[in-house]
């Protein structure tokens, strides 16, 4: 059964708590700013991404407090000084990130009431925080509000003009790995999840040559009560269906003969635990004997 909502049919409050507990996980930018004073704010915003490589360009909103429609620090420093640093949430400060989203009156220093640790940028006023494994010195191109009530965005869009990287979270080939990145996402209300572990999995891309799609398998693969969709996108994600020669290479005549005992959903389990342990050729040539 579905729920449907017309979003100006509900209250402003209800209506946020929809879009982030649906809108998840969000990245999380923690963002250093100053005022015209040089006096700096830090604060985290989940109302952020990535936009663009070519120029670099990060975007993360500062909304109108839904409770009084009054603007954070973070848009009035920027407005005065059009430049940010954007330090990426890991599990490690997770909870100095939430505390220094506490509202303290202008001035107050969230490094220090976080205990975070500032660093000098190199190319902009504002300062990064040591203790991120990833910090983006940013110019601030454009403010765009998107309205003028409680709840409203403003669009804050950033150019990267420099990245500063802890040499602890790259592989050995100089990448970014994200067991090591251990990376903190926003979800809605007091939730968080932390992208490490067996919550991280990768999914091939699809193939260069193009897979020949869910409406060309066998009828009784695509029709199959245990195979999900899931399934069914890796099985379709090949250019051809295997013939009997890559059936022959991937299991032996006893493996074979076991298979043709059993009943058909029994086959499709055993072909999705293949898939599951990321064997596709092994999973196909299970349905095909």
């Amino acid at each position: 059964m579905t729920k449907t909502i017309d979003p100006k049919s509900v209250a402003v409050p209800e209506l946020h708590s929809i879009l982030l507990g649906a809108i998840a996980p969000r990245p999380i930018a923690f963002v250093s700013t100053v005022d015209s004073q040089g006096q700096v704010n830090l604060s985290p915003f989940s109302f952020f991404n990535v936009f663009s490589a070519n120029p670099p360009i990060l975007i993360f909103s500062p909304a109108r407090r839904v409770k009084d429609n009054t603007t954070k620090h973070t848009l009035e420093n920027v407005q005065e000084v059009p430049e940010a640093c954007i330090s990426v949430v890991n599990y490690d400060i997770v909870q100095q990130v939430s505390l220094s989203s506490t509202e303290y009156d202008k001035g107050v220093n969230e490094f220090i009431k976080a205990g975070l640790t500032e660093e000098p940028s190199v190319k902009i006023s504002p300062p990064r925080v040591k203790d991120s494994p990833v910090s983006f010195e940013c110019t601030v191109k454009e403010i765009r509000p998107l309205g003028t009530a409680g709840g409203a965005g403003n669009l804050v869009i950033c150019e990267v003009v420099l990245i500063h990287l802890n040499e602890n979270i790259l592989d050995p080939q100089g990448k970014i790995d994200p067991q090591k990145l251990d990376a903190v996402a926003r979800l809605g209300g007091n939730w968080y999840c932390r992208v490490t572990g067996d919550s991280i999995f990768a999914v091939p891309k699809p193939l260069p040559n193009k897979g020949i799609g869910i409406d060309q398998l066998p009828a009784a693969i695509k029709t199959s009560p245990v195979l999900t969709g899931n399934d069914l996108a890796m099985l379709a994600n090949v250019a051809a269906i295997p013939g009997t020669a890559a059936i022959s290479l991937s299991l032996s005549e006893r493996e074979v003969a076991k298979l043709q005992e059993l009943p058909l959903a029994a086959r499709h389990q055993q072909a999705r635990a293949y898939l599951q342990a990321g064997e596709l050729t092994k999973a196909w040539a299970t349905l095909l004997v």
